[in-house]
């Protein structure tokens, strides 16, 4: 006992002013602390009358959705798309980084047992030295240690390292949850196209009926003699031109339902509908709330000042990279070099302690490179985030006048399409009594035609933009 405390004192005498050295360091931290930067936002968005905290990006999807069929791809979507399903596995991934990284700080740990036997040159030094001291040609060395290294956080790059590692985390968390938005956002516009399609292909289908009805009428009239064949070909090739639209709007309708399948994760195949189009209301509450709100409703704006973050953590590294570093390795066992008294305590028993520092001097600029380069990172990434932001901004104030202007042309493309129907029956009872002609009747039906799908197109846009408005506030993710 008298040998191991004689041993324990002796390292404290080594060990003291060590530990002196690191509680003085403990407090230094180079680098910049992270600041968010200065962006300019504005009080309130454009073509919003007053400002108000309250949001739709606040909903939860399934309450902005209402119709139970989007609903359900929304769900299959959310569960089974595999972008989204990526991004998480990259969340997961990142995770045990930053498992890991929080252990940083502590010393590493090995246990480590060798044997070796040298055989020297019976001429060399060594061999001689051998001979005459142990009388034998070789020399033996068995060893069983504990080995243990620690660099010591002065400078505080290895809590920049776990600063990094963090922030490289929440960016993933962040870029999975703009994945959903995404996925949100594309599939309900993608439903909502769907529907536009097979509304116009009603359309299409009743006005190749009603030119179908016309073209009977003319041939009945050059029969009796009171048009010419021209007419006939005329009629003919309107209703060849709608009844073109059909097969091509079929077409669009099953690679729209293909291209939902698979955002949904499913093969393509048919997809259910629910409400028609224009049984799909457009929200009154299209709420934006302030624009400082963006900073930390959306996500990939957020996902932008993580890895802003990111950056100012290794321009801290990198400047820390370039200080004296002060690591601190000891080892202890077992050492013998005859096995037969390997475990002979307290006789094997042996420890060492060494702290070293080490300061760059040359570096072939290697440091300095890094540090600035590390700078401009950090500022390329400042300004990423404030273009970020721009966007985000843009975007919403686009979905906001979109809403609004579409408002008005759904008006008057309804009053046109109301207008044309009165025409195009006024048109066909003048044509049945010979006041019209069949030009006028042609050009109505194709006036009617191009104003009902006109129509349909813009009832499409309004719900697009109220999705628009819905992703660009930060809206899908819960």
């Amino acid at each position: 006992m008298n040998y191991l405390n004689m041993k324990r004192r002796h390292t404290l005498q080594y060990l003291l002013p060590v530990i002196a050295l690191l509680v003085t360091a403990a407090s230094c931290k180079v680098g910049q602390a992270y600041k968010r930067p200065e962006v300019p936002l504005p009080q309130e968005f454009r073509a919003v009358a007053t400002a108000d905290t309250s949001s739709i990006a606040d909903v939860e999807w399934k309450q902005f959705f209402t119709d139970p069929a989007l609903q359900s791809l929304i769900s299959k979507g959310v569960s089974y798309n595999y972008d989204l399903q990526i991004a998480l596995k990259r969340v997961a991934a990142s995770e045990q980084t930053l498992k890991q990284a929080k252990l940083l700080q502590l010393p590493q740990l090995s246990f480590s047992v060798t044997g070796q036997t040298t055989n020297p040159s019976n001429n060399s030094l060594n061999g001689l030295s051998i001979g005459s001291f142990i009388k034998k040609q070789h020399v033996e060395d068995f060893n069983a240690a504990f080995n243990l290294t620690w660099e010591a956080d002065i400078w505080g790059k290895i809590r920049r390292q776990q600063e990094a590692t963090m922030a490289g985390y929440l960016q993933t968390y962040e870029a999975s949850k703009a994945v959903q938005t995404q996925i949100v956002s594309n599939i309900a516009q993608g439903y909502y196209n769907l529907l536009m399609l097979d509304e116009q292909l009603n359309i299409a289908k009743k006005n190749l009926a009603l030119t179908d009805s016309t073209l009977r009428f003319t041939q009945l009239q050059r029969n009796a003699g009171e048009v010419t064949t021209l007419a006939v070909q005329q009629v003919e090739a309107q209703k060849q031109s709608t009844a073109l639209l059909i097969p091509q709007l079929e077409q669009n309708i099953a690679i729209q339902e293909n291209a939902l399948s698979i955002l949904t994760g499913s093969l393509p195949a048919a997809v259910e509908r629910g409400k028609g189009l224009f049984s799909s209301d457009v929200p009154q509450w299209l709420t934006p709330g302030i624009p400082s709100a963006i900073l930390s409703r959306r996500p990939d704006v957020r996902a932008k000042e993580m890895e802003l973050i990111t950056a100012n953590a290794k321009a801290g590294i990198a400047q820390a990279n370039m200080y004296p570093s002060l690591s601190i390795t000891a080892q202890g066992g077992l050492n013998s070099y005859l096995a037969n008294n390997w475990f002979n305590i307290p006789a094997s028993l042996f420890g060492t302690l060494l702290g070293n520092v080490t300061q760059p001097v040359f570096q072939q600029r290697r440091l300095k490179t890094e540090l600035e380069t590390a700078r401009i990172q950090r500022e390329q990434s400042v300004l990423e985030f404030r273009q970020s932001v721009l966007t985000a901004i843009g975007e919403v104030s686009d979905a906001l006048v979109a809403t609004e202007k579409l408002k008005e042309q759904k008006t008057i493309a309804a009053g046109q399409a109301d207008t044309l129907q009165l025409a195009i029956k006024n048109a066909r009872l003048l044509f049945k009594s010979g006041m019209a002609n069949y030009i006028e009747v042609l050009s109505a039906q194709s006036n009617v035609l191009q104003s009902e799908l006109n129509l349909a197109n813009i009832h499409r846009l309004q719900l697009s933009a109220a999705v628009d408005l819905y992703r660009s506030l930060g809206g899908g993710w819960k």
